[in-house]
């Protein structure tokens, strides 16, 4: 595979990614931030690094799961490792700005 192929690759298992929602916020993990970085390795080994919205949650379990299911649906991906991580820690602010809208976390403007 080449630099390019691996690249369309992640970009591929990022968009499948979507599919995989929060239980308890509604949304999708790629738009909550909860997805740090998706790399495909010349073999077909999709590399994901994400979190949870804390330590205790408790749908780490689920969401590992979902994500590995999600990525395995990208054509080439050969086998998937997952490392939950909590460095950085999550905040909301890692949140793209339509999964704040839809939250009611978009600030709409000054109250003076």
């Amino acid at each position: 595979m080449t630099d390019r192929q691996d690249e369309t690759r992640a970009a591929g298992v990022r968009e499948a990614l979507r599919m995989v929602i929060d239980p308890e916020l509604g949304e999708n993990v790629v738009d909550l931030g909860l997805i740090y970085q998706v790399s495909v390795g010349h073999d077909g080994t999709a590399h994901i690094e994400m979190t949870t919205t804390t330590r205790a949650c408790p749908a780490t379990g689920y969401l590992k799961d979902a994500v590995e299911s999600a990525a395995w649906i990208v054509t080439g991906i050969h086998s998937v490792e997952i490392l939950l991580t909590y460095e950085p820690p999550w905040t909301p602010e890692m949140m793209n700005a339509g999964a704040k809208s839809r939250l009611g976390l978009v600030e709409t403007g000054s109250n003076a």
